[in-house]
């Protein structure tokens, strides 16, 4: 093998690749004629709250172009390694993209350190990537992350926000982006407890999510006839846990029967 590929003098893996293959970097592609606007699918809306002892991560499965359902059962909500994830709201492909690098970008630095990178250098990388897709940001192709992990030096749950020139923005207690976050922060707001279990703080954000959908057309709820359920994670210091269909269906059921005799959905007391 050549020397090349043990020696890289980086333990960036974006660094490698752009500087051998530049090509093969979404960040790196060049910047379109003419801004594409709505031709190209768009996601929304991604939720996180901090719990008990660790993060909860949601999002919905609707792709949007323009007032077009593009997809019904879009992943948005990715594990990056095994005590972090990130949620993607903005360009659908380019989202995708940059979080498989990413995951990429962990795997190699713990590699060729021997170590994983801290919480905030793992928030530093992912700033540094979305800093780089500013120039397509400016055409229209713009991507705006969550990213959340539990921090084995506090023990705790952490969320970090972003805006198209990077960041990170360490965000409180819970956060949310995309087109229907607005409606989902302020369901957040009502319903958030501080210290809640883990289950419950799931409820939360599907309470948040159902809120969204109910108020954001690019925003889908979940899809009972078709069994499309919100996108669930869970991250403790037992690692990364993506909730299965089952296990969310029967949060989502749960939810529905409440929604039946209260539409609005549970508010929250005053004192």
């Amino acid at each position: 093998m050549s020397n090349l590929f043990t020696n890289t003098g980086s333990s960036s893996f974006t660094e490698f690749l752009g500087a051998h293959a530049p090509d093969l970097l979404p960040t790196r592609a060049q910047a379109l004629a003419a801004p594409v606007g709505d031709q190209i699918p768009h996601a929304t809306t991604i939720v996180a709250a901090t719990c008990a002892g660790g993060v909860v991560m949601a999002g919905d499965r609707r792709a949007t172009s323009g007032n077009m359902i593009s997809q019904r059962d879009m992943e948005k909500v990715f594990r990056t390694d095994d005590y972090s994830c990130m949620g993607i709201a903005g360009t659908a492909s380019t989202g995708i993209e940059v979080a498989r690098l990413y995951r990429v970008e962990l795997e190699h630095y713990e590699k060729m350190e021997g170590r994983s990178l801290s919480t905030e250098g793992k928030a530093n990388r992912l700033a540094a990537m979305i800093r780089g897709n500013l120039a397509m940001a400016m055409q229209g192709l713009v991507v705006v992350p969550l990213f959340a992990a539990y921090d084995p030096d506090r023990d705790a749950g952490r969320i970090f926000g972003y805006d198209v020139g990077g960041g990170p923005y360490e965000q409180r207690q819970y956060h949310s982006i995309g087109s229907g976050s607005i409606f989902a922060r302020g369901s957040l707001k009502k319903l958030y407890r501080e210290d809640a279990t883990p289950e419950d703080t799931v409820l939360t954000c599907l309470q948040a999510l159902y809120d969204a959908a109910d108020d954001d057309s690019a925003t889908g709820g979940p899809d009972v006839t078709r069994k499309i359920w919100p996108v669930v994670s869970v991250i403790t210091a037992d690692g990364f846990r993506r909730l299965s269909d089952e296990e969310v269906a029967e949060y989502v059921h749960g939810m529905l029967d409440a929604r039946m005799t209260d539409p609005d959905g549970p508010t929250a007391p005053l004192r």
